[in-house]
């Protein structure tokens, strides 16, 4: 065998074993490539890191029925959805609460009203966040979007609406950073 063909066969062993199979790897986290939700697989769409100036704060990854590009059609449609963060810095609750209702505003404002009290639940389980915690967003057609926070499960908020809102506030219209955005989107 030449020198080539062994440090081709060398590069691609290294490539295969570099991170787990079917996984997304984004500054350290690495997501399963599926997530299980209401008894249904969801496939990883993509992965992005929210950015607070120059901080990396989290990594999220948003799970999907089948890939999909556009936020339009995931809010619009009525199926499982599902949203990982994985924290890389120290987040109180306050700052979090603070950020819900700046993305409720900023992405559903025709809804602050009407939602405000589902928001204020959502706010209700949060609590301070350090490196490596995690929080899951799950939603299921006609039960709602459950929150688990570090593996437990905080609680489940009923409504489509609910759930279209608070994933806006990381997909809508104007997310938290457009390079986060566009890695959820899978781009």
């Amino acid at each position: 065998m030449g020198v080539v063909m062994r440090k081709f066969l060398v590069f691609a062993f290294l490539f295969l074993f570099a991170s787990p199979a079917g996984a997304g790897t984004l500054e350290g986290v690495t997501m399963p490539d599926t997530m299980q939700v209401g008894g249904k697989s969801l496939v990883l769409n993509g992965m992005g890191v929210r950015k607070k100036f120059v901080v990396k704060v989290y990594v999220a990854g948003l799970y999907l029925p089948s890939k999909m590009n556009s936020s339009e059609k995931i809010l619009a449609s009525d199926t499982e959805r599902g949203l990982d963060m994985h924290f890389l810095h120290d987040v109180e609750k306050a700052k979090m609460c603070k950020a819900w209702y700046d993305g409720l505003k900023n992405n559903s404002p025709a809804k602050e009203a009407a939602l405000k009290a589902q928001f204020d639940t959502l706010c209700s389980y949060m609590s301070d966040m350090g490196e490596g915690d995690k929080m899951t967003f799950t939603y299921v057609p006609g039960q709602g979007t459950t929150v688990s926070v570090r593996g437990k499960e905080k609680g489940t908020i009923a409504g489509k609406e609910f759930a279209d809102a608070m994933f806006a506030c990381w997909i809508g219209p104007n997310p938290p950073g457009a390079d986060f955005k566009q890695g959820l989107m899978g781009g």
